[in-house]
């Protein structure tokens, strides 16, 4: 993402006060995205994965986020990666998760494991992609949980949670939360694209 940018959440800034930074929960650390979605080649990289089943672009999306640089506490604490889970009927029709695909990709190259059981989509929400911020927020509330037995796991880790695209954060914001009142310490964000908000300063 270009600079200036925000320390916390990763996104270009063209004042003082980071708007973007409201929509993180206070357990939430750090955002980084390596690209905007939008018009263009990463959103093309995306849809590909998602829709066309090309998983073997996982391994190049990982190679570069696997470059875009974190506060060195989060790059010293960071204990494992968690891929956002897919509700069970979304992950039949697709067959994969591509979140999962990435964190795997991953995993090696910041030599951190992937723990992909221990968040859990306790709910099977409707598709973010067509809906307004407002609803997004209400489709995923209470929709992921931390299994009993995984919260000895997770007990005090900075968590790095992986997702393609982030939009609103409200996935990523609920998927926190459940890990945070899981045992988690932090968490911080880590996604391929960011759909750009209304006013953003866009520069390639």
């Amino acid at each position: 993402m270009p600079f200036p940018r925000c320390a916390r959440c990763g996104h270009p800034i063209t004042t003082h006060a980071c708007q973007w930074c409201a929509n993180l929960p206070p357990f939430v650390r750090c955002a980084r995205s390596y690209c905007w979605i939008g018009a263009g080649s990463g959103k093309d990289i995306v849809h590909a994965l998602k829709y066309d089943g090309w998983t073997r672009v996982g391994a190049g999306i990982a190679r570069r986020l696997a470059h875009v640089s974190f506060p060195l506490d989060v790059t010293l604490e960071r204990t494992a990666l968690i891929p956002v889970p897919l509700a069970m009927s979304r992950l039949r029709e697709r067959g994969f998760n591509q979140t999962e695909i990435i964190a795997n990709a991953l995993s090696p190259l910041w030599e951190i494991p992937v723990w992909k059981h221990v968040l859990v989509r306790a709910s099977s929400a409707r598709s973010q992609t067509q809906l307004t911020p407002g609803e997004r927020l209400g489709n995923v509330a209470g929709a992921f949980s931390v299994p009993p037995l995984s919260r000895t796991t997770i007990g005090g880790a900075h968590l790095i949670l992986v997702d393609d695209v982030v939009t609103t954060g409200a996935t990523l914001g609920a998927a926190a939360a459940a890990l945070f009142a899981g045992g988690a310490r932090t968490i911080s964000y880590m996604t391929f694209g960011r759909a750009p908000a209304s006013g953003d300063r866009l520069i390639p």
